[in-house]
C-alpha cells in the first residue's frame, strides 16, 4: 500500500485527499495541511516509487505503468481508511489521476480541485515528450527532468516550484523516472476522452497565469463542461499551491464550503 498520512478532524465529516503529480511527493502540501487540518479530514500520499512509497514487488519486472494501476493504488488507500467520498485535489499529473479515478469510481468524488491541471498536450509539450522519448535511455534522468522543468516553469518567480520539484526528483532510481515517464504512451488518448466527456462533479481549475503550456487547454474545455469553473492567479506559474499557496488555500477552501 501507498505511504500516506491522515489527520482526522474532531467534528468535520469533509474529507481532502492531495495527489500529488510525477517527481513530486506529500511533501509539496506541507502549506495546504496547516490550513486543511484546521477545517476538514486530510489525506495526502505518496503515489507509487515517490517519498516513502517503494515500488510493488510485483512491479520489479514492468518496464512501464498505466494510469489505471496507479490510480487503483489511490483507490486502494481511500478503501482501506473506508472514506466513503473526498474532495480530491491534484497538481499536474495529479490531475490527470483524479480526473481518471472519477471516472473508475465516481462514487468516491465529491469534487476535483484541479491546480496546474493538464486536460491536452500542445504542440510544445507534445515536442517535449517526443525530445524525452528520444534520450531517455542514453541521457541521465535528472538531466531531462530539469530540461522538463525548466520548459514547464520558466520564470525567476518559478524557481521555488522548479528546484522544489528537481529535489524531490532526485530521490527517484533512473528505472523509475522511465516507467513514470512511458506514461505519456498512453496520455493523449486518455487526454482526448476526458475532454469529449463532463463527468458531471463540481471542478475547480486553479492554475497561474503564466502556466504557458497548459492555461490555454484549460480555458477552453471550461468553456464547454458545465459543472466547470476556473480561477487564475496572476503572476504564477504551473505549480500554484507552491507559488501562491495563500491564494491557492483561500479559494480552493471556499470552494469546498460552497458544496456543503
Amino acid at each position: 500500500m501507498l505511504n500516506y498520512y491522515s489527520y482526522p478532524h474532531t467534528s468535520s465529516k469533509n474529507w481532502v485527499t492531495f495527489v500529488h503529480g510525477a517527481g513530486g511527493s506529500s511533501s509539496i502540501w506541507f502549506k495546504q495541511v496547516r490550513d486543511f487540518k484546521k477545517i476538514f479530514n486530510v489525506l495526502i500520499l505518496d503515489l507509487r516509487g515517490h517519498g516513502n512509497s517503494r515500488p510493488k514487488l510485483k512491479d520489479t519486472f514492468k518496464t512501464k505503468y498505466t494510469f489505471d494501476s496507479i490510480t487503483s493504488d489511490i483507490v486502494e488507500v481511500i478503501d482501506h481508511l473506508k472514506i466513503g467520498k473526498s474532495h480530491f485535489i491534484g497538481i499536474s499529473l495529479g490531475t490527470i489521476l483524479i480526473r481518471n479515478l472519477a471516472e473508475i469510481r465516481p462514487e468516491l468524488v465529491q469534487s476535483m480541485i484541479m491546480g496546474g491541471a493538464i486536460i491536452k498536450m500542445n504542440f510544445r509539450s507534445q515536442i517535449l515528450m517526443k525530445v524525452g522519448n528520444i534520450f531517455k535511455s542514453v541521457v541521465p534522468y535528472m538531466m531531462l527532468y530539469k530540461l522538463f522543468a525548466f520548459i514547464i516553469m520558466p520564470k525567476k518567480n518559478h524557481k521555488k516550484s522548479r528546484l522544489l520539484f528537481v529535489n524531490e526528483a532526485k530521490k527517484l532510481y533512473q528505472k523509475e523516472f522511465l516507467r513514470w515517464f512511458k506514461l505519456t504512451s498512453e496520455i493523449n488518448p486518455l487526454l482526448q476522452f476526458f475532454r469529449t466527456k463532463d463527468i458531471k462533479i463540481p471542478t475547480l481549475y486553479i492554475m497561474g497565469s503564466e502556466d504557458h503550456l497548459f492555461l490555454p487547454s484549460i480555458k477552453n474545455i471550461v468553456s464547454k463542461h458545465v459543472t466547470s469553473t476556473l480561477f487564475v492567479i496572476d503572476n504564477c506559474g504551473h505549480v500554484v499551491n507552491v507559488e501562491q499557496p495563500e491564494a491557492f488555500n483561500t479559494k480552493t477552501i471556499d470552494f469546498i464550503n460552497s458544496l456543503a
